[in-house]
């Protein structure tokens, strides 16, 4: 093994990989890649159901820490968050996006201080268009967020939209979570991301 990095993947159910009968998600599969090329990583999944860029402001300070703090210098922070910020409770989203903005600011800005920061962004929901389109409209504000930061961002909104593996997953899962198939695909997104093989070893 050419090192020993550890990584805490900050988010929500696509993080946590609810609905992924392999019990993999994205996480696990891009860590298991890692392994493969020979990079011993210990991936601390902090993906929590239902969570928002509130929640994770709130939570995140104190679980990475208590990971990372004093782990040596190969760290590092991956967030991806932002489809919960944008269910509507009462005809309004449960995060307005200015909010979010606010809330991925101090949480990059903070984490990026201190360690290597990439950020993931937010997949298509394929079970509600208005809720998708919010979605889309936030995964670009927030990927205009971290090119004004300097933090590296993955827009995989896009492609997953552009073919129809991930609605085919999200449809044989529960409508908004995919199976293990769709969760390879946004795995695919993430493992031939430079930032990620840059950060994780080429």
């Amino acid at each position: 093994m050419s090192r020993d990095l550890r990584i805490c993947f900050v988010g929500d159910s696509f993080v946590a990989g609810a609905g992924d009968e392999t019990a993999l998600g994205w996480v696990g599969r891009v860590t298991a890649s890692a392994w493969h090329r020979g990079v011993g990583l210990t991936a601390y999944n902090l993906g929590v159901r239902r969570d928002t860029s509130a929640d994770l402001r709130r939570r995140a300070e104190a679980e990475v820490l208590a990971r990372l703090l004093g782990a040596g210098d190969a760290q590092a922070v991956v967030f991806s968050f932002g489809a919960n910020d944008c269910t509507l409770e009462d005809e309004m989203p449960r995060v307005p996006p200015e909010v979010t903005e606010e809330n991925a600011a101090a949480l990059l800005g903070w984490a990026a201080a201190r360690w290597p920061v990439l950020m993931v962004g937010p997949p298509p929901l394929a079970h509600d268009a208005g809720h998708d389109a919010r979605v889309a409209a936030l995964s670009d504000r927030l990927g205009g967020l971290c090119a004004a930061l300097d933090v590296p961002f993955l827009a995989t909104h896009a492609p997953l939209s552009a073919g129809n593996a991930w609605r085919s997953a999200a449809a044989r899962g529960d409508g908004v979570h995919p199976d293990a198939a769709g969760y390879a695909a946004l795995a695919a997104l993430v493992e031939a991301w430079q930032p990620w093989r840059d950060l994780t070893g080429g």
